[in-house]
């Protein structure tokens, strides 16, 4: 489970300002934030060694694409891998709602994906989900203001997005119209613990298994091993179109960070 909060064309120094929260077992091979090249398209992002997929990242020509999955009691045997969704819309040249329409042919082969396609030199956002199962594929253009995503639909009211969307609103407020702390947002924000109640839960899986990824930062206990937050990213774009993206991953049982920044370069 994944959980990301981000506020969009409505701050005055950001035009996008995104924290992410990565849940995968420990175990899983991933390599951190860098940059790497796919047919020739230089992409920025955290990658699965085990599918080779991303679950956020961004090009040097201002695309960004976050994915978070659905919680779901049953899975799609020999589904696409979900994190091919966001390189390919990095290496397309199609607009975010372009791209998002063509995935209406075969998004029901995917297991269930929520995808933030965003292009910010032309100022456009679009959610796309394949759940619920059996429905056309949800398809939106995002609102300027602040949203989160977990793991149903954009800005559905779970407790642990609920939580999110107002300690990351209370943080806005404190920073006004100045620079924000990304480590101080990414600490006061993204590592919580606090789980829900259990009577708010949707229902969907186990009981105990919703309780164990109803926190923010989520720590828990497997059969398979340990499982739980291992990413955290705060992405930031400038009105000046400057990227900062900053990583702090477990590896080996320890914590690192690593920053890289750039500037948005214009299509030749």
């Amino acid at each position: 489970m994944c959980i990301a909060a981000f506020i969009w064309q409505a701050h005055p120094l950001y035009p996008l300002l995104l924290l992410q929260n990565r849940d995968e077992y420990h175990n899983r091979p991933t390599k951190p934030v860098a940059w790497w090249d796919v047919d020739g398209c230089e992409i920025l992002g955290g990658r699965d060694e085990v599918a080779g997929g991303t679950w956020l990242a961004c090009s040097r020509q201002g695309r960004v694409a976050c994915l978070t999955n659905v919680l779901e009691l049953h899975h799609l045997p020999n589904a696409k891998t979900r994190g091919d969704l966001p390189i390919l819309f990095l290496k397309s040249t199609k607009s975010p709602m372009e791209f998002a329409q063509q995935l209406i042919t075969d998004a029901h082969q995917y297991k269930g994906f929520n995808l933030i396609l965003a292009d910010i030199p032309s100022k456009s956002m679009v959610y796309a989900s394949n759940r619920p199962k059996g429905d056309v594929i949800n398809l939106q253009q995002v609102s300027p203001g602040l949203h989160v995503l977990s793991n149903a639909n954009l800005d559905s009211p779970c407790p642990k997005a609920l939580r999110l969307r107002k300690s990351f609103q209370q943080m806005l407020n404190k920073y006004g119209n100045n620079e924000v702390m990304v480590k101080e947002m990414v600490e006061k924000l993204m590592e919580e613990k606090v789980r829900a109640d259990k009577s708010k839960l949707p229902g969907i899986c186990a009981l105990e298994w919703e309780f164990e990824l109803s926190s923010i930062f989520v720590e828990t206990d497997t059969p398979l091993g340990l499982c739980g937050t291992r990413s955290t990213i705060a992405l930031t774009i400038s009105a000046g179109e400057e990227v900062g993206f900053y990583e702090r991953y477990l590896e080996k049982g320890v914590w690192f960070e690593k920053t890289i920044n750039y500037h948005i370069q214009k299509y030749i």
